[in-house]
């Protein structure tokens, strides 16, 4: 495991607490004046040459309109593979644009659905479902729908299509708060969020086809995946948002322990990579770490945030909150084995993500939630809430129904099952 230095509070990194700056005119990366107007992007970062690709004919990919899947529909393309995308949101013009590549819109928490988009596939890369651990915390059954009983759908179906391989992106999110460092694969799992749950189960259930039906998938377990595309809006991914924050000359919030909170960060085109390697080389049934197994702190990563944008980083620490101010880093011994190494370094990562984002980006707006107010105001409530609702539907009632005649279909059903309608209970 490498670890990358951290900065130094002074001319690199400094703490703050105050109000930020005014901006200025003109932002540059290593003395390089941005040409592109403020608020927009450079061109898109081309995808990865993946000659492992070339191997893959029909593929599909769930999830392809999403942050990772177009990268890799994109790199699938340009190897000149056939691919299906499949998600419920639309697909991008860049992406749909492809040779090669259709577009099938879909609800994975349907079984029909699923089974006519995996249809005629050979290899199915499932990247769908639901990626925000806020989302998961405020509501946890829409995620557990997404990621567990769609990846249960995706598995069933590919068993009972023929699918000669399948391909499942979970998290490291699963080992929840790990004992140690770096984590291999035979680490404890023990998810503190909604959504590392459902990724544990999703694993669960397809492993267990796997078990008891021979399915041919293999399970990759991401780290923190950076790189262009992302949505500030959705990403809560701490390379992007630094840089966004440091873009717009304003002060970088973190939450937790700017020392002890460390992440392995992988590139998005090492993350494609590394996907298609599991599919071309990876062992059925076995489950794999993608990272880069390096360990960067946050002050080390404002650090180089500030290196690449040329000016000191103000760094904004909230440590009220230390639920994940510990060190998530992968062991990435297992994924080696099968030739795969990661690329793209964190300095070239940041470089090439600041040249696209431009001048003052738009901001994130995603901050990390690990606890929601409890629903005991809303049982409170309920009783009222049905009671009002019984009340309404019997008001309804009596004005399609003269009084008389509704009074003695009442009685009727009274004598007949002991209640207003409902069969009497057995005890």
């Amino acid at each position: 495991m490498r670890r990358v230095p951290p900065g130094r509070p002074g001319p690199r990194v400094t703490l703050v607490g105050g109000e930020c700056r005014d901006r200025h005119e003109h932002t540059t990366y290593r003395g390089a004046a941005v040409s592109h107007a403020p608020g927009t992007s450079a061109s898109p970062a081309p995808p990865p040459d993946i000659q492992e690709a070339e191997d893959l004919a029909d593929v599909v990919v769930t999830g392809g309109a999403g942050f990772v899947g177009r990268h890799l529909v994109a790199a699938l393309a340009r190897a000149g593979t056939k691919v299906t995308v499949v998600d419920h949101a639309p697909l991008g013009q860049d992406v749909a644009a492809l040779p090669g590549v259709r577009y099938v819109r879909a609800d994975l928490r349907d079984y029909g659905d699923t089974l006519l988009a995996l249809e005629g596939a050979d290899t199915v890369f499932h990247l769908a479902g639901n990626a925000s651990g806020n989302l998961s915390v405020e509501n946890p059954r829409l995620d557990f729908h997404l990621n567990a009983l769609a990846t249960s759908n995706v598995g069933n179906a590919a068993l009972e299509l023929g699918v000669p391989r399948l391909v499942f992106l979970s998290s490291a999110i699963v080992y929840g708060t790990p004992a140690h460092t770096p984590i291999g694969e035979s680490h404890p799992t023990g998810p503190f969020l909604p959504y590392g749950a459902s990724k544990l189960a999703g694993e669960f259930a397809l492993l267990s086809l796997h078990r008891t039906a021979g399915l041919p998938v293999v399970i990759g377990r991401s780290f923190v995946i950076y790189g262009p595309g992302e949505d500030p809006r959705r990403a809560g991914g701490e390379v992007s948002q630094f840089l966004r924050w440091q873009l717009n000359e304003r002060p970088i919030p973190v939450v937790g322990d700017i020392d002890r909170k460390t992440r392995d960060f992988v590139h998005v085109h090492d993350m494609c990579r590394a996907l298609v390697a599991l599919a071309v080389r990876g062992a059925e049934g076995e489950i794999y770490n993608i990272g880069s197994g390096t360990e960067v702190s946050m002050r080390a990563l404002a650090a180089a945030v500030a290196d690449v944008t040329g000016r000191p980083a103000r760094l904004e620490a909230d440590d009220r909150s230390l639920a994940d101010s510990f060190a998530l880093v992968a062991d990435i011994s297992k994924l080696s084995a099968l030739g795969f190494a990661p690329r793209v370094t964190l300095e070239a990562g940041l470089t090439a993500l600041a040249a696209e984002l431009g001048p003052y980006p738009e901001l994130p707006s995603v901050r990390a939630a690990f606890r929601r107010e409890p629903y005991a105001r809303r049982r409170r409530l309920r009783p009222a809430v049905r009671d009002d609702r019984r009340e309404a539907r019997i008001e309804d009632r009596r004005e399609v129904r003269p009084g008389a005649q509704y009074e003695a279909e009442r009685a009727a059903r009274r004598d007949a099952h002991g209640t207003d309608g409902a069969p009497a209970c057995s005890r």
